[in-house]
């Protein structure tokens, strides 16, 4: 037997077993040879398309290919199209087959700081370059205009489609249609599911504030995590805290790593290393697995890294991902995979996927707004300042003005808009001026003081 064959040997020897997929590192290891030499076996493998690849640099995995499965394999991890469902490619099937083996067949396993140490921002990804780049290049919104600028055009819709995705995946009984009426009825029930979904919504429109504002920082996702579990967590002072509670999670021998210091210490260079990440699509998917992976909450994990992805994206005017029509069975294996193996394969497959599909309906909201209006743009942000405060501090319409600078003298134009939009302003579409659905109502019902 040749030394490559021995290679291949052991590759499909792990798939048999149902043990996935390995670095050149293990493989090496393995088939007793150099890392070197074992690299350019694979690569000749990979070739050759008896071998799957997924990820780059350090992150790199392979896979054996299975002959009758060729035809639907390739060396790029992720699908190219917009279907129903993803397609799976070759290092992710074999990872399913290994997830799908007995839980007492697998051995336990906890945390690996390598998977953030190892990691160099624009040296290595988890996606690959090709494939991260042409995502971004779909998904940004042209022109040079300011962070947050995309989010806030397709905001109403946003609101929706993330929140319900979101909680779907959390095991939330609401309808896409009920969650609908619930945003726009401005109802307030104290049952779990009714608090998730009113709590997602509070805290995108607090990222669509804060993200242009401040970018990426431990405070704006630490604020995230306690927007997004208020009322949920039976001890207040666990809201945005690094936890010192032990988490278990379900299906999974994953143990997570009970050390608070660790924690603390990984959960900033996670934020700090996906500062450096140039691509805005890398960068999300960095951010997305490797906050569920470390789980540094004590409970909300999943869902604060799910929309804690979106950061890079608004900073960079991309298409926001809202994991529309995502399968929870699909994603519990995608975020296994990681915590297990290290294997980003199917988290990968699953996002490209998912984020094509958010980009499609958003690019199609955007389009149908046709021009924005000049003055529109020109005032957005004295627009919120002065409706902010005759809203929610019940200043009067001049004083409010004067505040802000802003009089008739210098643009009878902003009084105009002003009183405009103060006359269609209500419960349902407050957002866009950074006010609550219950301070608006007050104001209505006060008889729109100004």
């Amino acid at each position: 037997m040749l030394p490559i064959d021995n290679l291949l040997k052991v590759l499909r020897e792990r798939h048999l077993a149902g043990r996935g997929s390995a670095t050149s590192t293990e493989l090496a290891r393995l088939a007793g040879a150099s890392p070197a030499t074992a690299k350019r076996w694979l690569e000749l493998l990979v070739r050759a398309e008896k071998v799957a690849r997924a990820g780059q640099g350090r992150a790199t995995r392979y896979a054996f290919v299975d002959a009758p499965e060729q035809n639907m394999l390739s060396d790029t991890p992720v699908p190219t199209s917009t279907g129903d469902t993803p397609t799976w490619s070759a290092a992710s099937l074999s990872l399913r087959k290994f997830l799908a083996s007995p839980l007492a067949a697998r051995n336990p396993v906890t945390y690996q700081r390598r998977f953030v140490d190892d990691y160099q921002p624009n040296q290595t990804f988890l996606l690959t370059d090709s494939l991260a780049n042409d995502l971004a290049a779909e998904g940004r919104l042209s022109g040079q205009q300011p962070a947050g600028t995309y989010a806030r055009k397709v905001l109403e819709q946003l609101l929706v489609d993330l929140s319900w995705s979101s909680s779907r995946l959390e095991g939330n009984r609401y309808t896409l249609l009920a969650t609908q009426e619930l945003f726009s009825s401005g109802a307030s029930k104290d049952d779990p599911d009714t608090v998730m979904l009113l709590n997602h919504k509070r805290a995108i429109e607090f990222l669509v504030d804060a993200v242009p504002q401040y970018g990426l920082t431990g405070s704006v996702i630490r604020n995230l995590h306690a927007l997004l579990m208020q009322d949920l967590l039976m001890d207040t002072s666990a809201l945005g805290a690094i936890r010192e509670q032990v988490v278990n999670i379900t299906d999974t021998v994953y143990v997570p790593t009970q050390i608070p210091l660790l924690l603390e210490e990984m959960f900033g260079l996670i934020i700090d290393k996906a500062r450096l990440i140039k691509n805005p699509l890398e960068a999300a998917f960095f951010l997305w697995i490797n906050f569920a992976y470390l789980q540094p909450f004590e409970d909300g994990n999943k869902r604060t890294s799910r929309l804690a992805a979106n950061v890079p994206l608004m900073l960079y005017n991309c298409a926001p991902l809202s994991f529309l029509d995502v399968e929870p069975n699909d994603y519990a294996s995608a975020m296994i995979g990681v915590y297990e193996c290290l294997d980003v394969s199917m988290a990968a497959d699953l996002f490209a996927w998912t984020y094509r599909r958010s980009l499609t309906k958003y690019a199609v909201v955007v389009a149908s707004m046709g021009t924005p209006d000049p003055l529109r743009l020109r005032y957005r942000e004295t627009l919120n300042e002065v409706i902010g405060q005759i809203v929610r501090d019940r200043r009067g319409l001049l004083e409010a003005m004067d505040t802000s600078r802003v009089t008739a003298d210098s643009d009878p134009e902003f009084e105009d808009l002003l009183l405009s939009e103060l006359q269609k302003l209500d419960a349902n579409n407050c957002a866009r001026y950074r006010l609550t659905m219950r301070a608006t109502e007050a104001w209505i019902d006060a008889g729109r003081p100004r």
